[in-house]
Parts: C-alpha cells; structure tokens; sequence
C-alpha cells in the first residue's frame, strides 16, 4: 500500500486558504492509496472553538475530502475541529474511503488539558480500527501518542498500522521521535505520523512527519520546517512475516481498559 504523507503549513482559522494549499500539496504528489493530513488541518490547533469549528453537516473540509478521495480513487485522513448536531465540539479525525465512499471517524479520546482543549471539546470514548486495502489501521491523534495502554495492540482489536495525525511542537520534538518508534515497536505495526509545520499563537511546529516500520526503523521522514508530500510503500506481507518469526505480541500482557 502507498501511504503519502502530507505534511503542511496551517493558516489560522482560514479553513479556504487551507483547502486551497492541501489541494495544491495533493495535485504535486505521486498517486496513492491513502493520503494523510495533520491534526486540524483546517484550522490550526483551536482549543477555543467557537466560531471557529464548523458544522459538522456543513463542513467544507470534509466535504473536500469526499471529493478529492472520490476522484482519487483512494483514502484520505486527517482531524477536524467540528461542532455537532447536539451543539458539542469534537476533534475528530476522519478516515474518508474514495473507493467505497464510506467515511469513518475517531474523536480524540486524550485531550490535551494542558493547552485547555479538554474545557471545550468532549472526548471521544471509543477507539476505532479501520479496514482498507488488506490493512487495518488504527486511528490516532496527538496527544493520544503518550497513552500507550489506548493503543495497544490485544485479542479482538488486531491491526496493522497506526494513523497518528498532529500539531506536535518543536520544543517536544524529541518526544513525538521516541514515541513513534516506541509505539510501532511495542505493537508490531507500522506506524504513519503525520504533524504540522509552521506557527501560531502558541508554537512552533517543525514537521517531521514519518513512517515507521515494526522494528523501529525510519522508512521515511519529511524534511524539517518544509511544506512537502512523501510517499512510502508499506509490505502487509513483510510485516506479517516479521511477526510470525519473532513472536513479542503472543507475549503481551492482557489489557483491560474502560474509557472515561
């Protein structure tokens, strides 16, 4: 499977500026059977949402995404910041299939209370595993990366490759290149990050977006503080042949775990 990673720059609160330059990033990369945007792509990190997020029903990034996958013939992915029919904010990250034109979402569980999304936003409770093309894929936001036991590879939620989508800033950078391998490794799966670049109010953000594989290793990074699309191939069957030959997860330890 090609997975393209779109790493990108995000104007404040300009949900047609970003559009316009997600198009642009997308028109210039290779073809791909998923394409994956950062966290809140949209809009920027807006943990004060109001007049900011859009209306679930009307969102024009979403919408976007369906036409662009459809046309594609692909997946596309990234979060939104949304308001929902019963008035409630949610940080979701939607998994749009152009094949089959089925849209799957995941509402960020962890939010971050240490930038006050959580006095805002309401937390997603449940996990969500998506199936395409032979994969399937985990969904994942930002801060959710610190939080091993939410995405921990069990009995009854098998998969192949996590999606983490991110505004991640460059004075945690360091962090986000831990986490990602320590979270490919410990499940046996690859793993997609893609962040942002650029500032706002709050941060900068350096990018550093990337592929790992299942031993930790680096298939791809995009260059730091660049605007850029990177395409990867990912090997289901590599991957299942690694796991079949050294055997950590029918070692785990069992997990039980209840969101609140």
């Amino acid at each position: 499977m090609k997975v393209t990673l779109l790493q990108t720059d995000i104007a404040w609160a300009a949900p047609g500026e970003n559009i316009k330059e997600a198009s642009r990033l997308l028109s210039s990369a290779e073809p791909s059977d998923l394409y994956v945007l950062p966290e809140m792509w949209s809009t920027g990190f807006a943990t004060e949402p109001e007049g900011i997020a859009a209306d679930e029903e009307s969102c024009a990034a979403l919408q976007w995404m369906k036409e662009e996958a459809k046309e594609r013939q692909s997946a596309i992915c990234g979060s939104l910041a949304v308001r929902l029919a019963d008035g409630t904010f949610r940080n979701r990250h939607y998994f749009v299939n152009g094949r089959t034109g089925s849209v799957d979402f995941y509402d960020k569980h962890h939010l971050f209370t240490h930038g006050h999304e959580d006095r805002y936003y309401t937390a997603g409770q449940q996990s969500t595993i998506v199936e395409y093309n032979g994969y399937n894929i985990l969904l994942l936001t930002c801060y959710d990366l610190r939080f091993p036991v939410w995405s921990r590879y069990a009995e009854g939620r098998e998969y192949d490759a996590i999606v983490v989508v991110a505004n991640w800033p460059d004075t945690r950078q360091s962090a986000w290149q831990i986490l990602t391998r320590a979270r490919a490794v410990e499940n046996q799966c690859y793993l997609i990050g893609v962040n942002r670049i650029g500032n706002d109010n709050y941060s900068h953000y350096k990018g550093i977006s990337c592929v790992i594989d299942c031993y930790g290793k680096c298939l791809g990074q995009c260059r730091p503080d660049t605007v850029q699309a990177l395409t990867i191939d990912l090997d289901l069957k590599e991957l299942r042949r690694r796991r079949k030959k050294f055997r950590v997860l029918d070692d785990s330890d069992a997990f039980y775990f209840t969101a609140t």
